[in-house]
């Protein structure tokens, strides 16, 4: 399994749009194949601060993602509404039982 996580630190007028379209991207997301799970989030702390937490089946999966048209208007619309460019990372997971 791949997990990304992700944020971006918004501009305090931009608040609301960048969120509705965080809600949006990962509505989407949860449809291609592959998805384990696509969500959106605001910090407890830092209410300027939208997180995202994704869980994809492979890396093949996530690179389909990324080369959906949607996924890259969506950073180019979100980062426009930051103070700084979002955050990514992708790690390569195993669930312990």
């Amino acid at each position: 399994m791949i997990i990304i996580t992700g944020s971006i630190q918004v501009r305090p007028e931009h608040r609301e749009e960048a969120l509705a379209l965080g809600i949006e991207h990962s509505r989407r997301s949860r449809s291609e194949p592959g998805c384990l799970a696509h969500n959106c989030h605001i910090d407890a702390e830092d209410p300027l601060r939208i997180v995202f937490l994704e869980k994809w089946a492979d890396m093949a999966a996530v690179k389909t993602h990324f080369a959906v048209p949607a996924s890259g208007d969506f950073v180019r619309r979100l980062s426009a509404m930051g103070d700084a460019p979002p955050v990514m990372r992708l790690f390569a997971a195993e669930e312990v039982k």
